[in-house]
């Protein structure tokens, strides 16, 4: 931040287990951020055949600039995001689009733009954002990319990193001390501690609706699905008592790659879900219905979409098709 503050640019990877820490830490960069324009994304697992979206998604708020950019990126660009007929661009010249529009919107004030689960990003979108990246100069812009491990993504590599690990001991004990309530015997403690190996999301989901008896055997993490496949059967765990419309609010909300709230609610309501069914979900947190619908964590997303059922599915996705713009977004509805 005090780079892009004085003028200079920067790009960073954030790279780690799921739950480790890296949207809370993109969460944190944007309330430091004040002063700057602040531009978001997300990779959804089921667009990454679907090229440029993940772009899309990011440079939405700059669409109104592109008239400007120079006659071969406005084209390639405007093709790249349905804007206009043409045939498929030279990817060079989006990534050049790309980095003009940005450096354009950063000179009213420096911008801020982060990605989160970028290891979902279509090929197409990873590729232009790590151009991008490695072009950055005296722009006043930042770029910051969270990236989930395991994961086959080869786009960003060379730029910069930091790998996010788990909290040490110490700070993982405490951590654990505000979620077990009552006594807990400390080679109990230090074994889910190990078995955690410090994941602050799992230190904090996966003791949720277990007894002190339960938690003497530890989690048998080594022996059974991986740590995201735990804490993502903690989040289904936490569906399971909220009210059918507010689960079925939930799926809405997952099934819709984008996040708007227009689109969620007008869809809710041809489902007949009332407004009030969101309340149960925001007091737990597992999501935020403001300028954009955001989940309280990537995996919270997984849990609801593979707990539902499959006519449930079916309809979220029939429902989101009738309210989604034939013309703006033909991928999307298709």
């Amino acid at each position: 931040m005090e780079s892009v503050r004085t003028g200079l640019s920067a790009a960073l990877v954030l790279r780690g287990d799921a739950g480790v820490g890296k949207s809370a830490l993109l969460e944190y960069l944007v309330q430091h951020a004040s002063g700057c324009g602040i531009a978001r994304g997300v990779g959804i697992e089921s667009e990454m055949e679907l090229a440029y979206a993940g772009l899309q998604q990011l440079c939405a708020p700059f669409l109104d600039r592109v008239e400007q950019l120079p006659s071969p990126q406005r084209d390639a660009l405007s093709t790249a995001f349905g804007l206009r007929n043409g045939e498929v661009p030279a990817r060079f010249l989006v990534g050049l689009a790309v980095l003009s529009l940005l450096s354009d919107a950063a000179e009213d004030r420096p911008l801020v733009c982060i990605v989160d689960d970028a290891q979902w990003l279509d090929a197409a979108s990873a590729q232009a954002l790590a151009f991008v990246a490695r072009r950055l100069g005296a722009e006043s812009v930042g770029l910051v990319l969270a990236v989930r491990e395991p994961s086959g993504e080869r786009h960003f590599e060379g730029l910069p990193e930091l790998v996010v690990s788990g909290l040490d001991d110490p700070d993982a004990r405490e951590l654990l001390t505000t979620v077990v309530t009552g006594p807990l015997d400390e080679r109990v403690r230090d074994r889910i501690v190990a078995e955690t190996r410090g994941n602050p999301l799992a230190l904090l989901e996966l003791p949720r609706g277990r007894t002190l008896a339960e938690l003497a055997g530890g989690f048998r993490l080594s022996d059974g699905p991986a740590l995201s496949g735990r804490i993502e059967q903690s989040f289904r765990e936490r569906l399971a008592p909220l009210p059918p419309s507010t689960r079925l609010l939930l799926l809405v909300a997952a099934a819709d790659p984008v996040g708007d709230p227009v689109v969620v609610w007008r869809a809710a309501a041809e489902l007949g879900i009332r407004s009030d069914a969101a309340a149960p979900a925001t007091a737990a947190g597992l999501i935020d219905f403001a300028a954009q619908v955001r989940f309280g964590h990537p995996l919270v997303r997984s849990a609801v979409y593979r707990a539902a059922e499959p006519d449930d599915r079916r309809r979220a996705h029939q429902t989101l098709t009738e309210t989604t713009n034939a013309k703006k977004n033909p991928d999307r509805r298709a």
